[in-house]
Formats: structure tokens, sequence, C-alpha cells
């Protein structure tokens, strides 16, 4: 018996049962399917169906599902695939597969095409594409408005970095944030995610809201400047910054964490992890007294944090207890949850903006600048710049229509 293979090619005005109709012909000739795919785009129907069918029947089936497209009024097509051409595209499945993901308030054509070029000078193919935000109303816009989309690609990389260089570059330039990915089991079991707290989670410096009720905010933002000069380590400026707290009344602290500016989108995508069961941590060179704060108010699992020392009076003594969570420390205590946890590095994702973050975001599987400095932006493989926190979950493939009320935007 001699069989062929037929690629049948589906458009028009999507309808249900369409699909079912389309299988009763096909499973009356006994063909087999041996791919499949459907896109909808705004009511309009693109499927393709590749199926090996005995010779003898093929004329058959084609004559029955013309008819059933005239019925239907929907256009169908035809083209004959050999066995070498099908060899050749199994062959191609062994390739890796990455995910890239573009986000911003807006995603034009520019944007597209760019990514689109960047994909193509590497020498990957896109596979499919799919929006991950929900459709936006023209006459009921969101506040916080935002655009997604998601590409699948395939091929042989050899310079990864410089591929993300070239996408980093665009980014500022267009005005969109990327995640590029490889498609693997991990991508898809994310189980930990450790945020910095300062600057990422709220807006704002809790050492420097402390130093501005204790009035000494210009001292304490020139041992920062020094620091970030590079004159000082982290650790020789926190002491000092620190110090000069001394005398403060820790009523002050609960004033302030009463009133932290919390960052667009943490709201939504704390209840989302939470949902979802991930494991959260916030590991920060800030305060505990903070971090807890946000612990209690999201469900946090982890606080790591520096805590400040308090005298019998209810004073700041300019001192802290136990070790500085620096960067150093960061990383460290990332790989020990997870260890705790039972959870692969590579199931790991680290959000944070400041120089003290790279160790943890390098260490973590999905590693993510946000609204970060140059510098770290510059050696982040993640960046989002453009939107709110919760941004994040379209980097872990989170669809809006998936979340439902869950996941609603305001």
């Amino acid at each position: 018996m001699e069989y062929e293979q037929i690629l049948i090619r589906i458009s028009g005005k999507d309808r249900s049962g369409l699909t079912a109709d389309v299988m009763a012909i096909l499973a009356k000739y006994g063909a087999q399917i041996l791919d499949i795919g459907q896109a909808d785009i705004h009511s309009s129907l693109s499927m393709g169906i590749l199926i090996r069918i005995d010779a003898t029947s093929s004329g058959g089936v084609m004559k029955e599902l013309l008819f059933k497209a005239t019925e239907l009024g929907v256009t169908i097509g035809f083209a004959p695939v050999s066995d070498d051409e099908y060899e050749e595209w199994v062959g191609r499945q062994g390739k890796n597969r990455y995910i890239l993901t573009i986000l911003g308030r807006s995603i034009g054509a520019t944007q597209i095409e760019e990514a689109a070029k960047v994909i193509a000078s590497h020498g990957l193919n896109i596979d499919f594409i799919r929006r991950l935000t929900g459709r936006m109303s023209l006459r009921n816009p969101v506040k916080t408005v935002r655009s997604c989309i998601e590409f699948s690609v395939r091929g042989t990389l050899n310079d990864r970095e410089v591929l993300q260089s070239e996408l980093m570059r665009l980014s500022p330039e267009l005005g969109f944030d990327f995640s590029f990915q490889k498609d693997d089991m991990y991508r898809r079991m994310r189980r930990l995610i450790c945020f910095d707290m300062d600057s990422t989670l709220i807006q704002a410096e809790c050492i420097d809201e402390l130093a501005r009720r204790h009035g000494v905010y210009d001292e304490v933002a020139a041992i920062t400047e020094s620091a970030m000069r590079g004159e000082i380590d982290f650790r020789e400026s926190f002491t000092r910054r620190v110090a000069l707290l001394k005398g403060l009344d820790i009523s002050v602290m609960q004033d302030i964490a009463e009133n932290l500016p919390i960052t667009e989108g943490v709201d939504r995508l704390m209840s989302v992890l939470k949902t979802c069961g991930y494991k959260i941590a916030i590991l920060s060179g800030g305060f505990t007294f903070f971090g807890e704060y946000l612990q209690r108010k999201y469900g946090i699992d982890y606080v790591y944090a520096n805590e400040l020392e308090v005298d019998e009076n209810g004073k700041l003594t300019g001192r802290y207890v136990g070790e500085v969570v620096d960067g150093r420390r960061k990383a460290e205590l990332l790989k020990l949850i997870a260890q705790v946890e039972k959870v692969n590095l590579a199931q790991t994702i680290a959000v944070g903006d400041g120089a003290n973050d790279l160790p943890m975001l390098s260490t973590a599987g999905l590693g993510i600048a946000f609204h970060a400095k140059p510098r770290v932006v510059a050696n982040a493989r993640q960046s989002i710049n453009t939107i709110g926190i919760d941004g994040v979950l379209y980097f872990l493939g989170f669809k809006d229509t998936y979340l439902g009320e869950l996941g609603k935007l305001n």
C-alpha cells in the first residue's frame, strides 16, 4: 500500500464545530494526523493539518473537504509533502528551542520587526507567536496598560551572549523589555523567587527615609555616593550610615512602614505567586523591620535583611545585629533556601535593581533586573524597565486569560 503526506491549510471566519467536521472526514478515510496547529485572531481562523493517507484515498478526502469548506464558508488548500521533506522537518525537531518574550506599555510593528530580525540573524526560526496580555479595550482602557508577546523559536544558537547584547541595545531605543530563555523543563517549573526590597518591591530606600526623619540625610547620601564611586565597599558604607541613625526612636520606623510606596504590580504579582504555590523570599540589604512588614502584608515565606540594634529606651544604637546582607550573602541565601525547599537552582528566580543584587541575579536560574541601574542592566540577561513588577509573570509564561480575576489589571 502506498502512502502520501498532504498539508491541509484552512482559513476564514472561525465557527463552532469546524474542527469536528473536518476530522470526521479525515477519520472516514483513515488519515493519520502527523501534525496540527491552529491560530484564531479576531475570529479569523488559520489552521494547518499534516496528514498521511493511503494514496488511493487522497482524491476522495480532498474532494469531500472542498465541499465541506464551501458549506462552512472557509478557504481550503492542499500541498503535497514528500518523504524527504517530512524527514527533514522531523530532523529539525531535535534542535534547541528558546522563548523570547518582549513586553512594554505598547508593542508595535517596529519592535516586533527588530526582534524578529535579531532572531533571524542568528539562524533561529520562529515556530509560533502568542500574545500573553489580554485584549485592550478602546473605550475603557485600564490605567496600567501593558502589552506582551511571546515567540517560540528553534535552531542552533552559536553565541547567546551576542544575541542578548543586541536585544539589550534595542530595548531602551525602542521602549520594550525582553527575556530570552531556553525552553526546557526548568523554565516551566520555577518554584522559588527571591526579591530585593528597596527600589524593587518598594519605591524607596529605607535608610534614606530613616535619615530624613533623623535629620542626617545629607551625611548618609554622601556615604552612599562614595560607595557608588567604588571608594568604599557596601559593608563599610552600611556600617557608617547606620551609625548616623543613633538615637532615632523606633516608632518612626512603624510610621514609615505603614506609608511605604509599594511598587506598581506588587499586589497582583504576590497574589498570583502565592496562589500558584511559589516560595517567596526577600533578600535585602535594607532592614528586617520593613521586610517583616511586607512579609505580613503578602504572606512572604522568608525574609533576610539587616537587623538594627535597639536599646532599652526604644531607640536605635547606631549598630546592627548579625552579618550584613550584602551581594555575596544574597547569593548564599538564595542557594540555602533552594536547598531547604529542595528546589533545583535552575528553578529559581531573582529580581533586583542594584549592584549588590548582581550575584544573586547570576546565581538564579532566571535573573531579572528591575528598573535597575545601567551597570546592573548591562550585566543581567533579563530586564524590566517599562512596566510594573508584575511583568515578571509574563517572563514566567503566565497569560492574562489564564489568570482570570486573579490577574485582573486595574
